[in-house]
């Protein structure tokens, strides 16, 4: 019996061997827990976190509603960065819900991808 981690782990190895980050255009790589979701934007070439922001300090919302206001704040860091063209790594999860709502909300805040 293969568990949920394990086949989202699996649809993420897949979806690492086509997506990777540069300097012009990093990767936008989504983490969530059962509490809190994290993100951050990677130079790949480099192996370095450019920016990063995580719903840990954000007290008296739910899920759905911290993934929206992460998703403005790191385009946010983004802009600051002068980065306005991601490629978005949603690390095997899949396209709905609290990932969908993260990156809804980073394009418009003027991320493009």
């Amino acid at each position: 019996m293969i568990s949920r981690e394990q086949k989202r782990k699996k649809r993420h190895n897949r979806v690492r061997a086509k997506v990777v980050g540069s300097a012009q255009r990093p990767r936008l790589s989504v983490f969530k827990s059962n509490k809190d979701i994290y993100v951050q934007l990677i130079d790949d070439a480099k192996g370095l976190t450019i920016v990063s922001a995580n719903s840990l300090k954000i007290a008296d919302k739910t899920l759905s509603e911290k993934s929206v206001m992460i998703g403005s704040e790191i385009a946010k860091l983004a802009k600051s960065k002068s980065i306005s063209k991601v490629v978005f790594d949603r690390s095997g999860y899949l396209y709905t819900g609290l990932i969908k709502a993260l990156a809804e909300s980073a394009r418009e805040g003027g991320l493009e991808f």
